[in-house]
Parts: C-alpha cells; structure tokens; sequence
C-alpha cells in the first residue's frame, strides 16, 4: 500500500483534480481515506436522478469516500452549510475550492480497479483485478 497526500487551493475543480492526481500517480486501485476543506460550489448527483444539482455559497467537507482508479472513480461527498445542514451524494465536476481541500488516497499496488458493465444493475459497476 501507498499513502498520498495533498492539497488543493482556491478555485480548482475538487472532482476533476483529485482525477488528475490518480492520472498523474497512476493509481489503478485507491480509495479516499480522508479529505477536509471547504468549498464555494458544490455539484452532485442524487440518488436514482439523471442531472445533478448545483449550489452556492459556503460550505465545510465533512466527508469525501470512494474508489479511484485510472480505469474509473466513484466518490460521494457530504458537506455542511453555514447552518450545519448536511448535503450530500455523488460527487461529480464542479465543486470548486473555497480555501483549501487536504485530501488523503490510499493506494493498493497489489489490485487493479476496473468499471465494467453489470446486467443487475444497467451501470459501469466496481471489479476487482489482483496483479
């Protein structure tokens, strides 16, 4: 296993740059140990919708998780507004950096993340490969 750790600045793009650092480490099997910041805009996808949905102002990360890979991540966020209320769901392009994001992977050399098509479900889901 491998550690990775990092931090992101005002106004990159939280989805799209944690994609750019599995890319850049070649990360073929992680997962999201912890992330912490803040954020001016939040873009996420509900449960069983098509579109995502969009907000701004300012909010706390109070939990990212997920699996990363080159071949395909999946990550869900919950975030807190100024009252504390609580949003969350699938993460996707979008959510740009207030002050900062300080984000943790785990890599695990041993395993290759794959998304491929499952018939149960209709979507690109989760298979694991050992190296």
């Amino acid at each position: 296993m491998r550690n990775y750790t990092f931090r992101l600045s005002p106004g990159q793009d939280l989805y799209n740059s944690i994609e750019m650092f599995v890319r850049e480490m070649h990360i073929e099997a992680g997962c999201v140990l912890s992330g912490v910041g803040s954020l001016t805009h939040v873009a996420l996808r509900f449960a069983n919708q098509e579109k995502h949905n969009e907000n701004t102002g300012y909010f706390e990360i109070v939990s990212i998780a997920g699996t990363l890979s080159i071949h395909g991540s999946h990550l869900h966020i919950s975030v807190s507004d100024g009252e504390g209320r609580t949003l969350g769901g699938h993460l996707v392009p979008g959510s740009k950096i207030y002050t900062t994001a300080e984000i943790v992977i785990l890599g695990f050399e041993d395993l290759v993340y794959k998304r491929e098509f499952a018939e149960d479900t209709g979507y690109e889901e989760l298979v694991v490969y050992h190296r």
